[in-house]
């Protein structure tokens, strides 16, 4: 059993790189950087995969209104494309100007001031959490519809694969660029086999209809009249809001340039051009189709959809999302297509929060390098991989989804308002970018360049900007002051973070008077605190006697008169060279006595330092913490709030410890890697 328990740290230990492999030095940061070909499935998968659900929500919404309202459903969809495509214009313009990593954040906080950059960064951080929320929400739902076994457990599946996620991003950046390569590049052959086959069918007239064709959907009591009036066009401009759902993960890329190969701004203006083309392409497919088969997609099949006489639908039926419904349709005499693009679909989905994986601790890195953050996000780990931020991320997507039991029309409408907040931003920052560069730039070709990146971040201003204020004002009440109120508190967090950071640099700054922070104490007093005599007493008196202080006494404390004439007895026949001093107790405590003495010596004489010396056992089981030291660590917590104290701790190594450390050396020499140095 003692064997077992010593060897915890080494089991704990190995158990870590079998799941995140050795440790990596740091001159190989290089070989973690990644070719287009793995930086569009790593950066790229979020914006790619959205177009799964984007039209879920398009089609979702315009159903409130009755199925009239849903054939209008492709012009919302080529409206999200056109947004789509002119942000992507728009951040191409950012990668090039701005290569360093710092994203929307160094944009805005470079050209707006370091309030908007703030504002900027925690409306990121907010839809980076959400990001990971909704796509493994998602690819939950549509796991669920291709496994029966995973109904009503979505939440644990969700909790699981974030935690899976975690793991593999924690092997770093490139590693688990390979891995999740292969199902995002499926994904998009999956889509585009029901565009081609899909679009065959329609031509040649064999297009059949949807599962779900048959049924009738029954508007909302708000809209019984269709979409007319005011009302109509919130409920349009509604569906359009949860539409540029598709819009998210396009910022990832100008987080991730320092990830790319060189060139990088050139490799990941590259890469925003195919997840430009590809995600319009998927979204115009899949909403064309759910129009041209009559997909009926609601909120609440059980309320909204009846039967063509009228009746309730079966109790039995199971609502699919679009994508599911469009491949049951397009490959309906071969079943296992069906199986088989709903399981890729769900799994992008749930890949698709690696884009956040990659993007939150970049950012994070760079706030707390800013001081904005712990400075603990700024560290690399064993693998190269901002390991502090990887696991923020998973813990407040965990949270999220148990909050809202992986539903992802909940969730769905705290989404998108902290990107648009940041495309918006960051389009006028560059846009006085550019303005700034203009007035000092002379050479001809250079401002027809710089004056066409202005036109284009310009319109891209102007549209995300409108977008922004119609998500605010249609889902605002639906759920979006949630995320508002969730980044005013980040903000403040961060704020608050870099005030205190910058109090604590002013008070630990030399300033002028260097010479007094130089200056040596006066004298040394040096207190060795004794329990009883025995061997490790002895070591920290040898201890704190080569140290050559100018006085050194030991203390120890009479919490029973007899203990203390018994000891002091033992000490003289002894004849210990040095002076022990018994501090009477009255009450039977031994911390505040001490204190008290210690204090003393500092009010007697304030430039003196006082260096008090603990005798400490090194035990090797872990229950054996709670048997010892218990009274040092107390007395040592208390001293070090005691200005000019110094607190020496002279370790004894109790026999467990012993065996642990011949063990842990014999470890470390077999070349096996360390425990990961966060």
């Amino acid at each position: 059993m003692g064997i077992a328990l010593v060897n915890v740290s080494e089991i704990i230990d190995v158990a870590k790189r079998l799941m995140l492999g050795r440790p990596m030095n740091s001159d190989r940061l290089g070989h973690t950087l990644l070719p287009k070909r793995l930086a569009l499935p790593v950066f790229a998968s979020d914006a790619l995969s959205s177009v799964a659900y984007a039209p879920d929500e398009i089609v979702l919404t315009m159903a409130l209104a009755g199925v009239t309202a849903v054939t209008i459903s492709p012009w919302v969809g080529l409206a999200v494309i056109i947004v789509l495509l002119v942000v992507v214009a728009s951040y191409r313009q950012n990668v090039r100007a701005y290569p360093s990593g710092g994203g929307d954040y160094e944009v805005v906080s470079t050209n707006l001031g370091q309030g908007a950059g703030v504002s900027v960064a925690s409306a990121l951080l907010v839809d980076y959490v959400l990001t990971v929320a909704v796509s493994i929400s998602a690819g939950a739902q549509y796991a669920s519809s291709a496994i029966p076994w995973f109904r009503g457990h979505e939440t644990w599946v969700a909790i699981a694969v974030v935690l899976f996620l975690m793991v593999m991003n924690l092997r770093g950046v490139k590693e688990s660029g390979r891995f999740f390569a292969v199902p995002v590049y499926l994904f998009m052959i999956a889509v585009g086999l029901i565009a081609v086959f899909g679009a065959f069918q329609a031509f040649t007239g064999s297009l059949g209809q949807a599962p779900s064709a048959d049924f009738l959907v029954v508007p909302d009591a708000a809209f019984d009249q269709g979409l007319v009036g005011l009302g109509g066009a919130i409920l349009v401009a509604r569906a359009f809001a949860s539409g540029c759902a598709a819009l998210t993960g396009v910022e990832a890329i100008s987080n991730g340039v320092p990830s790319f190969q060189r060139p990088k701004s050139r490799n990941a203006a590259t890469t925003l051009l195919l997840l430009g083309v590809i995600s319009a392409a998927m979204l115009a497919t899949i909403v064309t189709l759910a129009v041209a088969t009559n997909v009926r997609y609601v909120e609440e099949p059980a309320r909204q959809l009846t039967q063509a006489d009228g009746s309730a639908v079966p109790a039995s039926y199971e609502q699919h999302p679009v994508l599911s419904q469009l491949a049951e349709v397009v490959f309906a005499q071969a079943p296992w297509m069906f199986i088989g693009i709903s399981a890729i679909t769900g799994l992008i989905l749930v890949l698709a929060a690696n884009t956040a994986f990659n993007g939150f601790p970049v950012l994070g890195s760079i706030l707390a390098r800013d001081g904005y953050l712990p400075r603990q996000m700024h560290t690399r780990g064993d693998r190269l991989a901002f390991s502090n931020g990887i696991m923020t991320l998973a813990v407040g997507a965990i949270i999220l989804i148990v909050a809202f039991d992986a539903q992802v029309t909940s969730l769905i409408q705290l989404y998108i308002v902290g990107v648009f907040i940041s495309f918006t931003l960051s389009q006028l920052a560059m846009v006085k970018h550019w303005n700034s560069r203009l007035r000092v730039a002379a050479d001809p070709q250079a401002r027809r360049s710089m004056r066409r990146s202005r036109v284009v971040n310009a319109v891209g201003f102007v549209m995300t900007g409108t977008v922004l204020i119609v998500v605010l004002v249609t889902k605002f009440l639906h759920g979006a002051w949630i995320t508002l109120l969730v980044m005013a508190v980040v903000f403040a967090v961060m704020r608050g973070i870099r005030r205190h950071y910058d109090s604590v640099s002013d008070e630990l700054e030399l300033g002028e008077d260097i010479a007094s922070a130089r200056a040596l104490p006066s004298r040394v007093h040096a207190i060795v605190l004794v329990s009883k005599i025995h061997k490790p007493t002895m070591r920290a008196l040898s201890y704190a006697r080569a140290t050559r202080p100018n006085t050194l006494e030991a203390v120890t404390v009479g919490v029973d008169g007899d203990d203390g004439e018994e000891l002091l007895a033992q000490w003289e026949a002894l004849d210990v060279p040095v002076p022990l001093r018994v501090l009477s107790s009255p009450y039977r405590e031994i911390t505040r006595p001490v204190l008290s003495y210690v204090r003393s010596i500092r009010r007697q004489s304030p430039r003196d330092l006082v260096v008090v010396y603990v005798p400490e056992y090194v035990v090797g089981h872990w229950w054996e913490q709670f048997l010892h030291n218990q009274s040092a660590m107390r007395l040592k917590s208390r001293l070090l709030f005691t200005p000019g104290v110094v607190i020496s701790a002279v370790p004894w190594q109790l026999s467990s410890s012993r065996t642990v450390g011949i063990e842990h050396t014999h470890f470390a020499q077999s070349g096996q890697p360390r425990a990961m140095d966060e």
